[in-house]
């Protein structure tokens, strides 16, 4: 397939054989399948040993050929071959055929390798040099360029050399200034077009180096975070008799509190009338002030008193029950929060949203190392327009025969080579070998059935391009965040993100997936929507809790959160049910993870709390433009890897949609 797909990608005309046997076969219209998604030139059919079959069979056979033709092209006509003169008229179609253009490589010089040879500088190296001769086409071709070999990435150029055409007509070889120059079939004619000059020549540097110093800031220490949070506890000043302690006092409600607004008014608007007993009371409080005492008392204590009333075997069985219940049913977002670890260390990098669709996210925040070794442009159109628009001077020509000297090209290429198989050689444009994030809009196929996960190894075929990845699935939305798909969706249109070389659109993007026994399936189709790394993609993590107690627009709720740090830690986010309300957290209740909470209505005790938590998520490095390479996860990419918590949420997941 990969051989068929090359080949297309520089050809200008396809010529498709059918069968007298029911046309086209399930084989060939995977083929045609591929091919038109990627992009296919000007189409010919031809049928062969049509006549040899009996006359009253020809017709149904005939019509048979043409409806299959025009379930995907139609208006299109096929012609016997089966003489010499069908040959001849088939050609003169083809010669006289309108050709349709390929935007993707009609700015990009090519070439169909017609000869190639490797040399190796000696028996131990592991690069050598491979010459391709073959008729460049479309675009003029610097030797300070980069070239792109599909599936086995970038080059540089040593020379070009401009070779004796073998498929001459005449005896005359049109020489490079215009002149004829007289040849005889034994003699060599190369002629050196142009060398690089390394000051001038097109770095392969694809990817920045990150300093890992840039950017150093001091954290806080341990002995500092420790005194933080012992002076973060809430003191209470109580005025208790004497002889209590702080346990004791924590059971006592200092109703006053509450009324300390109305005494105060009141005795400002009495002051006249309170002179003459100011001495009576002064002596009634020092009175007071033998029998009682101030204590300062901790929320700890005042919790010592909740927790008390608590059945704390009655929690852990309901617990269970409810994990129980949850495997039957699939949740793709609702995660329980672990009782082992705090919530505020599992769920650290998430955060909450009021509105998902207008609150701000800065999308230069928190970017994961990776991030400081791709490139961005400043206005990838102005850049596109700019870079489209160039005329290049000098070089090859479009229509020479050449000979390309690629320098570096590994020796495992000629070791896989296959005489038979074309080799196609495309000219890059300026800054197409720099990394940064590609996001292609693709849509699953309707006849591959299985589901393919997010961060699942896949090959991509990008144009000219092809490389394997593991693509990160979002939704294609026009907001500024797009939420994350666990899994590729089989009916509607997915933004796949993805660490690769840059590369100016359009272009055609097919998604393979590779079998256990080697094979390639095409799993979706698409194109390459833009080049933009602040693609802010969100995943979505919910945390669920149950109501417990219910007094009107107030609930008690449990099962959320089990230690008073992390109920403080996530007070600032809103709250919702499954039933359409929207509260907040009030305060904890205890050391258990029991919590106040006030909603805009009164909740039912079936109904189910829940908390919607944020964070973005970035692909894994893991571009390599050897196919039929095992995967690679750079040592740099440990930022961009999920949780061990969020690799087992997506485990449980697959299982349950198996």
């Amino acid at each position: 397939m990969h051989a068929l797909m090359d080949a297309v990608k520089v050809a200008d005309s396809l010529l498709c054989l059918l069968s007298t046997d029911g046309g086209i076969d399930d084989f060939g219209d995977y083929c045609l399948t591929c091919l038109c998604a990627q992009g296919i030139p000007a189409v010919n059919f031809g049928v062969q040993g049509l006549k040899l079959m009996p006359h009253k069979k020809q017709s149904d056979v005939k019509k048979s050929i043409q409806k299959r033709i025009d379930k995907r092209f139609p208006g299109d006509k096929y012609h016997s071959i089966d003489s010499t003169q069908d040959a001849l008229l088939m050609l003169r179609l083809i010669t006289n055929q309108k050709l349709r253009p390929i935007f993707n490589r009609e700015y990009r010089p090519h070439l169909l390798a017609e000869d190639i040879q490797f040399e190796l500088p000696n028996e131990e190296s592991e690069l050598g040099t491979l010459k391709v001769s073959g008729y460049l086409r479309c675009q003029n071709l610097s030797v300070n360029s980069l070239v792109h070999i599909p599936g086995w990435g970038d080059f540089q150029m040593l020379q070009i050399d401009a070779a004796k055409d073998p498929y001459t007509q005449n005896q005359k070889t049109r020489g490079i200034a215009g002149q004829d120059t007289e040849m005889s079939e034994s003699e060599g004619y190369v002629t050196v077009l142009d060398k690089a000059n390394p000051s001038q020549q097109e770095s392969l540097e694809s990817e920045n180096v990150p300093d890992p110093m840039e950017g150093e800031q001091t954290w806080p220490t341990d002995e500092e975070l420790a005194e933080a949070d012992k002076n973060a506890k809430k003191k209470v000043v109580k005025k208790v008799p004497k002889g209590t302690s702080e346990y004791q006092a924590s059971w006592i409600v200092d109703s006053d509190d509450d009324n300390d607004s109305q005494l105060d008014e009141e005795s400002d608007e009495d002051d006249d009338e309170m002179q003459g007993v100011d001495e009576v009371e002064s002596a009634d409080n020092e009175s007071d002030n033998e029998e009682f005492e101030t204590l300062t008392v901790t929320e700890a204590d005042e919790d010592a008193q909740y927790d008390e009333t608590m059945d704390l075997d009655e929690e852990k069985n309901m617990l269970k029950k409810i994990k129980e219940e949850r495997l039957h049913v699939m949740f793709p977002d609702e995660v329980d929060t672990p009782m082992e670890r705090t919530a505020r260390e599992r769920f650290s990098r998430y955060r909450g949203l009021k509105s998902f669709r207008t609150s701000p996210w800065d999308p230069k925040e928190n970017l994961p190392l990776d991030y400081a070794r791709i490139f961005q442009f400043a206005n990838f159109r102005q850049t596109k327009k700019r870079v489209m628009n160039i005329e290049s001077d000098g070089g090859a020509l479009p229509g020479w025969y050449i000979t390309v000297h690629i320098a570096n090209v590994p020796k495992e290429f000629m070791e896989s080579y296959k005489p038979g198989n074309p080799v196609v050689v495309f000219g890059l444009l300026k800054h197409e070998q720099k990394i940064s994030v590609l996001n292609f809009m693709i849509k699953k196929n309707s006849f591959y059935t299985k589901p393919i996960k997010s961060k699942e190894r896949l090959i991509f075929h990008v144009g000219y391009r092809r490389f394997t990845a593991c693509p990160v699935f979002s939704q294609h939305t026009n907001g500024s965040k797009h939420k994350l798909d666990r899994f590729l969706p089989a009916d509607t249109v997915t933004m796949a993100t993805v660490y690769a070389p840059t590369m100016f659109p359009p272009a055609s993007v097919l998604v393979f997936k590779e079998t256990y026994s080697g094979e390639h399936e095409l799993v979706a189709t698409g194109s390459l929507h833009s080049v933009n790394p602040n693609r802010i993609v969100t995943k979505r993590t919910v945390l669920s809790g149950l109501p417990f107690k219910i007094n009107k627009r107030s609930a008690v709720v449990r099962f959320m959160f089990f230690n008073r740090e992390d109920i403080d830690w996530f007070k600032p986010v809103e709250l919702r049910t499954k039933w359409g309300k929207r509260g907040h957290i009030k305060e904890p209740l205890g050391t258990h993870g029991h919590m106040k909470c006030v909603f805009d209505g009164q909740l039912k005790s079936q109904d189910t709390v829940l908390m919607n938590l944020y964070k973005r998520v970035f692909p894994k490095w893991t571009y390599n433009p050897h196919v039929n390479a095992p995967p690679v996860i750079n040592e740099f990419s440990l930022d961009t890897m999920e949780t061990e918590e969020d690799e087992e949420e997506e485990g449980t997941a697959y299982q349950m949609f198996e």
